[in-house]
């Protein structure tokens, strides 16, 4: 079943949920307003538990980008 992520228009509130069918009703979770509005959302594949492991750091161990600061983490 697919995860949306979705953002009161009420409240501001902004959610995930699982739906089920194109017809399933969403309500916020934080105020129960049905005025929602699906949000677009990164895709996610899956892979190898390793995967990930697999990348070299970067020169400040937190990505794989070349230079220190590219990657917006000082």
């Amino acid at each position: 079943m697919p995860l949306f992520e979705f953002k009161c228009r009420d409240c501001g509130a902004t959610f995930e949920k699982i739906v089920p069918s194109s017809t399933t009703r969403v309500a916020c979770k934080k105020c129960a307003s049905p005025k929602v509005e699906k949000l677009l959302s990164v895709f996610a594949v899956g892979g190898s538990p390793h995967a990930a492991a697999s990348v070299e750091s970067g020169p400040c161990g937190s990505c794989g980008a070349a230079q220190r600061g590219m990657c917006g983490v000082e």
